[in-house]
């Protein structure tokens, strides 16, 4: 659970400065929402959880050049989205024994049926529905989050959206 924006940006101001209590602050705000992120696109509990923690290590690297006065949440969401859809495009390419399958982490609701058909998506289609359906963020804040032009994340969601629905009917 995030704090404010104001205690998120203190944080930040903080982390920045050198200060491990208050970037520990940030990572226990945002853990939670990172890994549910980089799970829903790859579907695999312990490279979630991998690919949450290389996602905060890369923001310690980089937090000199985050803009604080922008929000942390949809920052950090973008390196794990990202590093989430490299590590399902390397999975593609590189088929292993199959998962032994783990429970979804919060929102128990979803359906497996979707569940499954959205695994079937190629990662860049399957990001931006989880982005959009599942974690909530609009067309534009996608387009922001990915640096992809509005049309090509209309055209993901569209496209992505058609598949599934092909699917699960």
């Amino acid at each position: 659970m995030a704090g404010s924006g104001r205690d998120e940006r203190a944080w930040v101001r903080r982390a920045q400065a050198g200060s491990v209590s208050e970037f520990e602050a940030l990572f226990r705000a945002h853990w939670g929402p990172a890994y549910r992120a980089a799970y829903l696109v790859v579907r695999d509990a312990s490279a979630a959880e991998d690919i949450a923690q290389e996602a905060f290590l890369s923001a310690v690297r980089t937090l000199d050049r985050f803009d604080r006065r922008r929000p942390f949440g949809p920052w950090l969401h973008r390196i794990v989205v990202n590093r989430a859809i490299d590590w399902a495009r390397a999975r593609a390419l590189r088929p292993e024994a199959e998962a032994v399958d783990t429970p979804a982490p919060e929102r128990p609701e979803h359906d497996e049926e979707l569940l499954r058909e959205l695994d079937r998506l190629s990662p860049e289609h399957r990001a931006v529905i989880v982005l959009r359906y599942l974690l909530e963020y609009t067309p534009g804040e996608i387009a922001d989050l990915l640096e992809l032009p509005r049309g090509t994340v209309n055209s993901r969601l569209r496209r992505g959206l058609d598949h599934l629905k092909e699917r699960l009917e």
